[in-house]
């Protein structure tokens, strides 16, 4: 006796983020992308009054980011955006250097450094993009965006041909601060746009002809040059 046909399973739908998560996520992305500078005040009412919510939710959201000291909170006050401090600037490109340049030497030595390759061009064409786009000087701020979320693709893809659990978990727990770092660079120095690209395109060019010490010290200069900037 053959068993009945079992209907298919309904699609999933999208659970929408809640009331909390879109007041955490809106306040959270300008920060970094540098909408709200350090040192700016911020209050619930403010982000209520933006996104049509309640002050419950947008209290959870700023108690979240004080704990992920993006916010510094003041009774009867509101909050403060926390800038970053320079200390904290170089410590975030010191273990970004390092854990690339691992990773980058990993995916060399297993042989998965061409896995990269699709990633890094695409990454490449679209920051040649944002600055055909952002011929205005300084750049827009949209320009700068783009090109800044290339900028993340970009090395994040050579992370992920490394196969490296840790060095991926790493790189996640750096990326916001890194992400707010590069804003911060570029807002303030967007001369430094075009050299970045430049060091981009010699970085994937060592990477193709596995050549990890010379992309360790590209890597070492495209630091240097943030560095430079703090």
């Amino acid at each position: 006796m053959t068993s009945p046909e079992r209907a298919p399973a309904p699609p999933s739908v999208p659970v929408p983020p809640s009331a909390a998560d879109r007041a955490y996520q809106h306040t959270k992305d300008a920060i970094i992308r540098g909408e709200l500078p350090g040192g700016t005040a911020l209050s619930e009412v403010t982000v209520c009054s933006e996104l049509g919510l309640s002050r419950t939710p947008v209290h959870e959201a700023f108690l979240r980011l004080a704990a992920e000291n993006l916010l510094t909170l003041a009774s009867r006050k509101g909050a403060l955006v926390r800038p970053m401090a320079p200390s904290e600037a170089a410590d975030v490109l010191e273990m970004r250097e390092a854990v690339e340049a691992s990773a980058a030497r990993r995916a060399i030595a297993d042989g998965r450094a061409a896995e990269a390759a699709p990633a890094l061009d695409e990454a490449l064409r679209r920051q040649e993009r944002a600055l055909a786009a952002g011929r205005s000087d300084p750049p827009d701020a949209a320009a700068i965006e783009a090109f800044v979320a290339a900028d993340d693709a970009f090395h994040t893809a050579v992370v992920d041909a490394s196969r490296n659990p840790i060095a991926l978990h790493f790189t996640g727990l750096l990326r916001d601060r890194q992400q707010r770092l590069r804003h911060q660079l570029m807002r303030v120095h967007p001369d430094q746009l075009r050299p970045a690209l430049d060091q981009h395109r010699r970085l994937a060019a060592a990477l193709a002809a596995g050549d990890a010490d010379g992309y360790a010290s590209v890597l070492s200069e495209h630091i240097a040059m943030h560095q430079g900037i703090l």
